[in-house]
């Protein structure tokens, strides 16, 4: 299967990372990682990418890492649906104190507008 996981520095993302990466090791997924601008957080993209590197190395994936330009959620739907993946990963998704799930801004653009299929890892 062919994977875009997208990435932003939030805690989610680190997390749908770390599960993305073992999925794809386990799995032999091909996957390409792709880092987005997220005004929510402090982390710069090369602290990101140095983040990736360090989890892609623990699962020995050799994952093509690339810096995607302009607004994150529609840069990630475009980068999927032209490219021909079969999935794209996102973190995110806090409970709220009635239940029910929130999604950040990417998160819910990407849900609402892409064409291919989207896992979103809480």
């Amino acid at each position: 299967m062919k994977v875009l996981l997208g990435i932003g520095g939030s805690d989610d993302s680190i997390r749908a990372l770390e599960k993305t990466a073992e999925r794809a090791a386990n799995t032999g997924d091909d996957l390409t990682v792709a880092i987005v601008e997220n005004p929510s957080v402090e982390h710069s993209r090369e602290d990101i990418e140095q983040k990736v590197t360090t989890v892609l190395g623990e699962f020995n994936l050799d994952a093509p890492i690339q810096h995607l330009e302009g607004d994150p959620g529609s840069a990630l739907v475009d980068k999927a649906e032209n490219e021909g993946f079969d999935q794209l990963v996102l973190g995110g998704g806090q409970t709220s104190p009635m239940g029910k799930i929130q999604v950040g801004s990417i998160a819910e653009f990407v849900l609402l507008n892409s064409h291919v299929t989207v896992t979103l890892v809480r």
